[in-house]
């Protein structure tokens, strides 16, 4: 069965990005860039909501037709453009590039997603993974946490009354600083 895979960089302080919707602070090198196209080409699919899609639908689409781009960027919005992707949006009519649009988060419907052939499916978003985390449907977290306090700005994780026991199953640290967390979900001991 595949897997729900939260994938998110952060600040040391747990911030998803800073006031006025700042990312400038994420230190995404050519090594950490490669990495991540490694990772996303083995995708089966891409879940998000409608901000972050909109947020990558807005550069990736044709990123790879700036002559400023570096083979890396290029490679990368070939395999955005071609990955599946559903946004999860209640006011999105459409979207192009390989994007279902689905208007609530039904676990039964994920847990059917999940059962189908092909890769695990990467979860970006914070409001989203809130959603997914709520009807327990988040099975690994790999968090990228960049050597940076922002101070303030828009959590990875909400509050939550919920008790959510994870095992460690990988650690790697780049060469920016930039360190990956990889957890899965576990039985409370």
């Amino acid at each position: 069965m595949r897997k729900i895979v939260l994938m998110s960089s952060v600040s040391l302080d747990g911030y998803i990005e800073g006031p006025g919707r700042d990312i400038s602070w994420h230190q995404v090198d050519e090594e950490l860039h490669r990495h991540f196209n490694a990772y996303v080409k083995e995708l089966g699919g891409l879940l998000s909501g409608r901000v972050t899609h909109e947020l990558m639908a807005e550069f990736w689409p044709t990123a790879d037709e700036d002559p400023a781009a570096g083979p890396t960027m290029a490679e990368f919005a070939g395999i955005w453009r071609d990955i599946p992707k559903i946004v999860y949006s209640r006011t999105l009519e459409r979207a192009d590039w390989n994007t279902q649009v689905v208007r609530d988060v039904v676990p039964e419907e994920v847990r059917a997603l999940k059962a189908q052939p092909g890769g695990d499916l990467g979860l970006g978003g914070a409001d989203l993974a809130a959603t997914f985390l709520r009807h327990d449907l988040v099975d690994e977290f790999r968090v990228y946490v960049h050597p940076v306090l922002i101070g303030r700005g828009k959590p990875l994780f909400p509050e939550t009354d919920a008790l959510t026991f994870l095992r460690l199953i990988e650690t790697r640290t780049f060469g920016n600083g930039v360190v990956l967390l990889r957890y899965e979900r576990a039985e409370r001991k």
